[in-house]
């Protein structure tokens, strides 16, 4: 059933298109993401569907029996109105239901065969149900607690801060369930376990939302379809963030073929332009106008490809740890430290290195001391406890308050400031800075702007820009995904890998996270402070394994249960005895292991480039990387059930 229908939507600002053409449709249940370059008109989208914009032309058809919401960038509340009272203000209606449902019942228990009654009693059941709030008051404690916002319960609302306020709005409103919930960057101001709290709401209780994010994780959890907008029209993908990329790279192979034939066309039309001599008379007129306007398509096809193929390299590129073990220059030395801020203990008894070249993300809840440990590194805080050196380096910082830019200057000046037009990067190369910015997605005409005119995206983006002129050791970062869009994180993903220092962050983005760190510092609470080296979002997964178990350890606890006696299958019994077939396997498999990697690698290069998969043919050459991944799956998991046996003799 569709909620919302939009056909042929046309808008557009002064000289600039934001939408053309674009036709849009939400079925119940759907999840969809809007994603899209920064001042593409995702805003403007969403805004349209809310009917706080309207629009040129075009046809808005939105069932006028449901509720449409959407959680406030600056959510207003009452002055004096504690967090719990904010919460409960956006349930009236529910709330109201529940005492309905009650009254009636109770009426029914003795008048039974009232029709009306009935009817009534199933209104608001069915309602109920829809909403799923059968027991709001245990439902808000927990969203509380989810939210980190226990401790501000009873506490007056506007004296929290920003993202404090922006948790309250959003607990209201998932507990409220519209019919069609609308979120603008949720993830932000959340750490990961408010984010997974979210996403398994969103899941569980089967929202029909749209929503804009750049948490790649969360597009590729929450998102059953993934509209992009760009250059004013609408793409639509089915699927998560990973189906989005992998359509996307099917359309850059489409797109590819569709050019060459439109090359091949165009060579037998220029030919008849050269050789016919007939083009001005009135029956050629037409063919000749096509012929230009299949030069200028071809002309453009290849800017399009380049940046599709752009957008997915970024993506798809896998990360390369590289040799963490060689000699490299030691730039902060902790030992056995000790940092408490207040009454509440934030490190105790941490120790480590950081070297040249480490790449570090710092995780944990909020107000577990990420961002004050960066204090300490930059020299602005004192541990308690402890050792604390540094060599002699230079440090480039990067927070959320920009602190490097200067409101009052033009663009120009904050990168030029002593005149001419071009700037030294910090990787050696000197480039135009227009040059220069339009990697950062930055069009001529904003050279001459003042900073303090831009949006919160846009600074950002300069003070990204401006940070990767400067030459640094290394790199401290605080939140530095906040306000931008996909294409922009991938842009600074791209100079993060290729900087030459140590990177050290905070970030709550698990995909940005598990992409560019090669180590993690973990606040765990009360002062626990864990160095590893796992993928955040592995770590994440055991640490949500550990906690199933030690619940079911305690639940097992509790029951006295009688002693059952298990047989063992077959399959569960372990082997005794290794078999000649399994030493030879173990000592074959790795590198036949090696070598199926190879292979897959040269398939997947082949699969991207016209030539080859031309020659092979394409269905080929998918079939035999189908067959061979599935090879390679197969004799890893040999040799992992092998090394298993090995270690047990």
């Amino acid at each position: 059933m569709a909620l919302i229908d939009l056909q042929k939507i046309n808008k557009q600002y002064d000289i600039k298109v934001i939408l053309k053409d674009v036709s849009f449709t939400l079925q119940e249940k759907q999840r969809v993401a809007v994603i899209g370059q920064n001042g593409q008109g995702k805003s403007t989208f969403m805004k349209i569907i809310t009917k706080d914009i309207e629009v040129d032309s075009g046809e808005i058809a939105i069932d006028k029996s449901i509720k449409i919401e959407m959680l406030d960038q600056q959510p207003k509340f009452k002055s004096g109105q504690t967090v719990k009272d904010a919460i409960e203000e956006q349930l009236v209606e529910l709330k109201h239901a529940q005492r309905e449902y009650d009254r009636i019942s109770e009426l029914l228990a003795t008048d039974y065969e009232n029709e009306e009654l009935i009817k009534q009693q199933s209104h608001y059941m069915t309602y109920l149900d829809h909403h799923n709030a059968w027991d709001l008051d245990n439902k808000i404690q927990r969203v509380l607690h989810e939210f980190d916002l226990k401790d501000y319960e009873f506490k007056d609302v506007t004296l929290l801060s920003g993202g404090e306020q922006r948790r309250v709005g959003l607990a209201g409103l998932i507990l409220k369930k519209p019919d069609i919930l609308l979120l603008d960057e949720p993830t932000n101001h959340l750490d990961v376990y408010m984010v997974e709290f979210l996403e398994t709401i969103l899941l569980k209780e089967n929202f029909t939302l749209l929503f804009i994010s750049h948490d790649r994780y969360f597009l590729d959890n929450v998102a059953t379809n993934i509209i992009e907008i760009e250059d004013g029209t609408l793409t639509k993908y089915r699927g998560g963030y990973k189906d989005y990329l992998m359509q996307k790279e099917q359309n850059l192979l489409h797109l590819q073929k569709e050019h060459e034939n439109l090359v091949s066309k165009l060579r037998d039309e220029a030919h008849w332009m050269q050789h016919g001599v007939t083009a001005r008379r009135k029956r050629n007129v037409l063919r000749k106008d096509n012929y230009f306007a299949l030069k200028e398509q071809v002309k453009s096809n290849p800017a399009k490809i380049n940046k599709m193929k752009l957008d997915i390299e970024r993506e798809q590129k896998s990360f390369n740890n590289g040799d963490t073990k060689n000699k490299k220059k030691m730039l902060f030395e902790l030992d056995n430290v000790y940092l408490t801020l207040g009454n509440k203990p934030l490190i105790k008894d941490f120790t480590a290195r950081i070297l040249q070249k480490d790449t570090i993300a710092i995780v944990g809840p909020n107000g577990s001391g990420k961002s004050t440990i960066l204090k300490v590194f930059l020299e602005r805080l004192k541990i308690d406890k402890g050792s604390f050196k540094k060599g002699e380096f230079k440090v480039g910082y990067f927070d959320q308050h920009r602190e490097m830019l200067d409101e009052n200057q033009t663009i120009m000046h904050q990168f030029c400031p002593g005149g001419g037009d071009r700037v030294e990067l910090n990787d050696g190369r000197n480039m135009h800075v227009y040059g220069y910015l339009k990697n950062f997605l930055f069009p001529k005409e904003y050279l001459e702007k003042k900073v303090g005119v831009l949006s919160g995206g846009e600074k950002n983006r300069i003070a990204l820009a401006l940070l990767f002129t400067k030459k640094f050791d290394v790199l401290i970062m605080d939140e530095p995904t906040n306000d931008l869009d996909i294409p922009t994180i991938n842009i600074l993903e791209k100079y993060l890998m290729n900087f030459q220092g140590a990177l050290v962050f905070v970030s709550h983005d698990r995909y940005f996270v598990d992409k560019i760190a090669k180590k993690l510092y973990i606040f765990k609470g009360n002062g626990l402070l864990e160095e590893s080296y796992q993928k955040y979002s592995e770590y994440l997964e055991d640490e949500k394994d550990a906690k199933f178990v030690e619940e079911t350890e305690k639940q097992k606890a509790s029951v006295v249960a009688k002693p059952i006696e298990i047989k063992e299958t077959p399959k569960e019994k372990r082997k005794t005895k290794l078999t000649f077939n399994d030493k030879r396997d173990f000592e074959s498999l790795p590198k036949e292991i090696e070598e199926l990697e190879l292979k897959i690698e040269e398939l997947n290069v082949c699969i991207m480039n016209p030539k080859c998969y031309e020659e092979k043919g394409l269905v080929a050459v998918s079939e035999e990387l189908n067959n061979t991944n599935e090879l390679y799956e197969s004799k890893v998991e040999r040799f992992l059930e092998l090394e298993e046996l090995m270690e047990n003799f």
